[in-house]
């Protein structure tokens, strides 16, 4: 293509020409050049001024700030309901030590009573067991006597109480 072919073609520039990369050249006759093509600039678009437009950087600014505003709020709402989120959670962790403290406690109790009736029966046990080993002594010295007795004495009958 050459040079002079294009010629309808209209390019928007900002008036400053520091804007442009160091390959374009821009003369003071308004002609964007480059290795390759030349185009003019008509004089009504080289007044374009982006700060006039409804895409200003004010605009986007106010947007930007709105966004992070947005943002910053959702992380304050967060932040608040995580906060209540870790006082539920400790409420809960506390109701449950609570519960669990109850418990040991009536456990603690439940085990003293069972250790006292064991007790009570340990030595309820024992007192029988010894009534029993004195009940076996007298039932072997009662025999041991009524045996002697049978033997010395004269009269059969008593001998007879010894077979049954």
């Amino acid at each position: 293509m050459q040079s002079n072919q294009v010629t309808d073609l209209q390019y928007l520039l900002n008036s400053n020409p520091s804007n442009f990369p160091s390959h374009f050249g821009l003369a003071n006759n308004h002609m964007v050049t480059n290795s390759i093509y030349q185009f003019q600039i008509p004089p009504q678009v080289q007044e374009f001024n982006p700060k006039s437009t409804s895409f200003s950087s004010n605009s986007t600014s106010d947007e930007a700030e709105e966004q992070i505003s947005i943002i910053n709020e959702r992380k304050q709402r967060r932040m608040i309901s995580n906060r209540e989120s870790a006082r539920r959670s400790r409420m809960r962790k506390q109701k449950h030590l609570d519960e669990l403290w109850s418990q040991v406690v009536w456990l603690r109790n439940e085990n003293h009573q069972l250790i006292d009736k064991l007790n009570h029966v340990s030595e309820s046990h024992d007192r029988v067991v010894q009534e029993n080993a004195q009940l076996k002594e007298e039932t072997l010295e009662l025999r041991q006597m009524i045996s002697g007795m049978q033997i010395s004495s004269p009269y059969p009958s008593l001998r007879e109480l010894d077979d049954d």
